[in-house]
């Protein structure tokens, strides 16, 4: 074996124990894998968020996945609920699956309902209330800071 093969694996083996000592929480994630989560696995009761009114049903869907930089949320607003007036720290968007509600951005109201996406951005200011006899219902999704 030459200087030069000895000096190579030398390298090698340095590198890897290197790599062993590598926090587990900074590795990345090998490729490829999946998770499916149903609404009735992480269905949960809770007030209207941001000291908003009335009850709602939060689905914060790979809420304990680690390493995992968004936030991906479904919420169901009751009749007569609402998420407060809260001004945004990050983009935000919302999706708004069924029923119907008024959303006020930056203190202006607007009529929402299926098909509406709204993206806040970071600095505004935004609030949400039910309306209509039927839930609303809506996607979030946020980066987690």
């Amino acid at each position: 074996m030459t200087t030069r093969h000895t000096l190579a694996i030398t390298a090698l083996a340095v590198a890897a124990t290197s790599l062993g000592s590598i926090d587990a929480r900074q590795a990345k994630p090998e490729p490829g894998g999946y998770i499916i989560q149903k609404d009735a696995q992480v269905a949960k009761s809770e007030p209207g968020p941001h000291s908003g009114p009335g009850q709602t049903v939060g689905y914060s869907f790979f809420a304990d996945v680690p390493n995992l930089k968004l936030i991906f949320r479904k919420r169901a607003l009751k009749p007569g609920s609402g998420i407060g007036y809260h001004q945004q720290s990050e983009d935000e968007i919302y999706y708004v699956l069924s029923g119907s509600g008024v959303m006020t951005l930056d203190g202006k109201e607007y009529p929402v309902g299926p098909g509406d996406a709204i993206l806040t951005r970071t600095g505004s200011s935004h609030g949400l209330k039910q309306t209509g006899p039927d839930d609303l219902v809506i996607m979030i999704n946020y980066e987690k800071k």
